[in-house]
């Protein structure tokens, strides 16, 4: 007699690496890294701040993925028909309760995080804090979701964007510049790259669940051109770091990334259901070869 061991449920360390969605996390590191070069491009570098920054980053990411795991559960957003990566509360493999303590935990050390950040940043990052936290959870919870009234994009545009670039770089200097400013917009174009991927493959069963992302609301067609806006931008911008923002031309680094964008926009031209799972891969493996190359453009 056999056993077939692909049947066997993921041990508890698989279960949570899944929960906490360890092929998204590099959309809260690469905002740290980039913000933290442009702090060190002004001379005002603080490794310390560089730390506490990238750790309250991340567990704001987890928090926000775990949030999402239990509201699109309770939602009913979340259901067998989903055609992206398993998610633990719909498929039972934790207990919807259990994920909501995991996701209060996440939150409330970022907030421990914060608090060095806030007595070397001031009410500035007090209030780029509590904001981050309030929307992670809000992003599919409360009564008027941020992801299911079309706001997902824009939330994630300025939060894991133009809020983290800029919140890191202030920490560190405390002003706000110029160059953090230019560099965020790139960064923002490409995270928000992933969850346009996210929203288009969703789409069928988000329309069914009465989540009204961009991709229910103005259609598929839209968040393709949407998805190349974003990422054909954000090398666009690129140049304006050294030709506006006074950075050195190894700025256009980033560029070299250019191979694994290419694939990815033709993919998401064309792209349906689960083959939209490898977008979704390789737009977030996209998001942080082209931040580690852009920031250490910047660190030159």
């Amino acid at each position: 007699m056999t056993t077939d061991l692909s049947s066997a449920p993921p041990g508890p360390l698989k279960v949570w690496l899944m929960a906490i969605r360890v092929p998204t996390l590099p959309a809260a590191v690469v905002p740290v890294l980039v913000g933290s070069a442009t702090a060190f491009a002004s001379g005002l570098f603080q490794p310390l701040v560089f730390l506490a920054a990238l750790l309250a980053s991340l567990l704001i990411q987890i928090g926000t993925n775990l949030a999402n795991d239990y509201f699109d559960y309770k939602k009913g957003a979340d259901t067998a028909e989903r055609l992206g990566p398993t998610r633990v509360t719909q498929s039972g493999l934790v207990p919807a309760a259990t994920v909501r303590t995991a996701m209060l935990i996440c939150f409330g050390l970022a907030a421990l995080c914060g608090a060095y950040l806030i007595l070397v940043g001031g009410w500035p990052i007090l209030l780029i804090g509590v904001l981050s936290i309030a929307s992670g959870i809000l992003y599919t919870g409360g009564p008027f979701p941020l992801g299911y009234n079309g706001l997902g994009d824009l939330f994630t545009f300025v939060f894991f964007g133009l809020v983290a670039v800029m919140g890191t770089d202030y920490v560190h200097t405390g002003t706000w510049g110029a160059l953090a400013l230019l560099a965020s917009l790139p960064v923002a174009m490409l995270v928000t790259a992933i969850i346009v991927v996210n929203n288009l493959r969703d789409a069928p069963t988000d329309r069914k669940a009465g989540k009204r992302t961009l991709a229910v609301i103005f259609g598929e067609r839209f968040a393709r051109i949407e998805y190349a806006v974003l990422v054909i931008g954000a090398y666009l911008l690129v140049p304006l770091l050294w030709v506006v923002g006074g950075a050195s031309p190894f700025v256009l680094l980033a560029w070299l990334s250019l191979p694994l964008a290419v694939p990815m926009l033709r993919l998401m031209s064309r792209g349906h259901g689960r083959e939209l799972n490898l977008a979704l891969r390789g737009t977030g493996r996209l998001h942080m070869v082209f931040g580690l190359l852009l920031a250490v453009g910047l660190l030159l």
